[in-house]
């Protein structure tokens, strides 16, 4: 699944990877939904590094069509909140 990361570029991520990101995401809901601005912080950046982690990056110049678009590290929580569809950034 090609994913985006707003900012960075485009990753390659293994379908059995996105079970683990879905877990990440869920906790980021869960953060917003608290109004925990750390929580949220280090929920964003969990699911952004692991997504990095486990994602083999696409060449700058690809023009590949993104399946899934994460915000940037820097996102504000109203930004992500509007984002998050009716199963998170990661559907299920």
């Amino acid at each position: 699944m090609i994913v985006r990361i707003m900012g960075e570029g485009q990753l390659d991520i293994a379908p059995d990877d996105l079970t683990a990101l879905g877990e990440l995401d869920d906790l980021l809901e869960e953060a917003i939904e608290s109004g925990d601005e750390a929580r949220f912080r280090g929920a964003l950046h969990g699911l952004l590094d692991k997504a990095r982690t486990v994602g083999k990056a696409l060449p700058e110049d690809s023009l590949e069509p993104s399946e899934l678009i994460l915000p940037p590290a820097d996102a504000a929580m109203d930004e992500v909140r509007k984002m998050l569809g009716d199963e998170g950034l990661i559907p299920d």
